[in-house]
């Protein structure tokens, strides 16, 4: 793998996350028709505009486990280093994706580690970096920590230190999907139902609590339940779902970040036969 091999990775993750960024509708998310931004506070131009500040702290993150070679208490301290500075640029440029910035650091890392490897292999290489501790990391509280203690939820780091299962999970619904006739849209939407039927997430565990956090994953359930996005039924859910949410204020960020994770996975097989740095399975294929 050389520099033009990590400059690909870090622009496939960059596209993954914009491609999440950019799907409607999202319950609880941002969506590209909301002008006023009323859950998020940002509008979609400036998260899509700070998304492209990932680009060169992903691209050393991709150079760092290239040189290393291995999983190392080293890399992992590097990537974390990385991380902080790169998280610096995104706040200049707009701000958001600090999870998505995680998820998409250590997955990338992990392809850069093992080229040959796809999907679930890489969320695998990417759970041996993610064991390490970043002994270099600022001790100060956060969202995640903080409802760590008081839930007993792993947040992104368990879920990295777990080998990123609702990464896998997203992916297997959208294959799932695709295989059951359904559009791009209706699959990427299924598999971010998917991960919030499920994920404890920490950020909404601090705004929503754990009730609300039940209320989020008994909504996806029920799109799931009725067949999913590509019936008219599960796309009434779902339409329900997202208006409730936005009514609320709750919003699901850890999950976007793992859907965008997905579709970066999702994009390596097509990227390493032919060179295409779009997602396999984008909209603009179908």
């Amino acid at each position: 793998m050389t520099k033009h091999h990590d400059e690909q990775l870090a622009d496939i993750a960059v596209s993954a996350l914009i491609e999440e960024l950019a799907l409607i509708p999202k319950p609880g998310l941002p969506d590209p028709r909301d002008l006023a931004a009323r859950t998020t506070g940002k509008d979609h131009q400036a998260l899509r505009w700070s998304a492209r500040a990932l680009a060169p702290g992903l691209t050393a993150m991709a150079a760092a486990a290239r040189r290393s070679g291995q999983p190392t208490p080293l890399l992992r301290e590097e990537l974390g280093a990385i991380g902080r500075c790169t998280e610096h640029s995104v706040d200049l440029a707009g701000g958001g994706h600090r999870g998505a910035l995680w998820t998409l650091g250590l997955l990338v890392a992990g392809a850069a580690l093992d080229p040959s490897a796809k999907g679930v292999e890489v969320a695998a290489t990417a759970k041996r970096i993610a064991a390490h501790p970043d002994r270099k990391a600022p001790r100060r509280p956060s969202h995640g920590s903080t409802m760590a203690v008081k839930y007993g939820a792993a947040g992104a780091r368990g879920e990295a230190r777990a080998g990123f299962p609702h990464v896998c999970r997203a992916l297997d619904a959208l294959a799932a999907s695709r295989r059951a006739g359904a559009t791009e849209t209706q699959a990427r939407l299924d598999g971010l139902l998917t991960v919030m039927s499920t994920l404890r997430d920490s950020e909404l565990l601090y705004s929503a609590g754990p009730m609300g956090l039940r209320h989020v994953h008994a909504g996806a359930r029920a799109v799931l339940d009725a067949g999913g996005t590509a019936t008219a039924q599960g796309a009434e859910a779902l339409a329900a779902l997202d208006a409730d949410l936005h009514a609320r204020g709750w919003s699901p960020r850890g999950s976007a970040a793992i859907l965008a994770g997905a579709l970066f996975l999702d994009a390596l097989p097509a990227q390493t036969r032919s060179g295409i740095s779009q997602p396999r399975g984008s909209a603009s294929h179908r």
